[in-house]
């Protein structure tokens, strides 16, 4: 089995057991030929470090290597980071980028790059984040070959949950995060009914396996759950470094 097969039948796996369901649907039959089957799409391809892939057919792309218009900074104004490439880098102190658009229960593909030749230590080192309905952030650091705190480093929920194991590549490497979140959910009085899941490959490898969040990730602080819709814009992290992002797309999860 290919490669590509092999992740893509990983992510699917995951997707479908992070809040499996817990009872044969009774209306079917076992081997019921009447039951629906799933939509059929187009997997895409993988990416190598000189050509990013080529997303599921059935996948929202936010960045395609050519422009930011599928993001915004906070105040809704343009995407001020810079595209050059095929790739889009982080331009220091220009703010963080939100999508346009607002995105649930997902399953989200980003490709990184570290700066090159590597600068600073620990946390001023390569630093940006994904963050999941802008307020859980998956970590971004250039951790190879460099020490920080475990719940900090890259691939991190950060403050909560350090990776299983450390996957970095070297600076200038493209390195590929997938990620499976399952936002919370809260009843009409802001009641939490469902706190928010994380499971997340990095390069492949599996380094958060469905970790329950206690509620938004912060610096040295755990906030509580608060209300929110179920659909929230995504986020990316300026840090002040030049950090690199490309073939960024997303799947949502019925």
């Amino acid at each position: 089995m290919k490669k590509t097969a092999v992740v893509s039948c990983l992510l699917l796996f995951v997707a479908a057991s992070a809040l499996a369901q817990t009872q044969v649907d009774p209306k079917y039959q076992i081997h019921d030929r009447n039951r629906p089957l799933p939509p059929v799409i187009d997997a895409g391809t993988s990416s190598t470090q000189e050509t990013p892939g080529r997303p599921p057919s059935d996948a929202t792309v936010l960045f395609d290597g050519k422009d930011l218009s599928k993001w915004q900074h906070k105040d809704g104004n343009t995407a001020k980071w810079k595209v050059e490439n095929g790739y889009f880098e982080v331009v220091p102190k220009a703010g963080q980028l939100y999508t346009r658009d607002s995105f649930g229960d997902c399953q989200l593909h980003v490709e990184f790059a570290e700066p090159s030749p590597a600068k600073g230590q620990d946390q001023d080192r390569g630093n940006s984040g994904v963050f999941l309905h802008g307020v859980y952030e998956v970590q971004v650091l250039d951790s190879y070959q460099s020490k920080t705190y475990a719940d900090g480093q890259a691939s991190a929920v950060y403050g909560q949950f350090p990776p299983q194991v450390n996957a970095s590549r070297p600076p200038g490497q493209w390195q590929i995060y997938d990620i499976i979140f399952h936002g919370p959910r809260f009843d009409s009085a802001g009641k939490l009914l469902r706190p928010a899941r994380i499971t997340a490959f990095h390069n492949g490898v599996l380094v958060q396996d469905n970790v329950e969040l206690t509620g938004p990730t912060g610096h040295q602080q755990r906030p509580p759950y608060a209300a929110t819709p179920e659909k929230l814009p995504l986020s990316l992290q300026d840090h002040n470094h030049p950090v690199r992002y490309r073939n960024i797309w997303i799947r949502e999860l019925n």
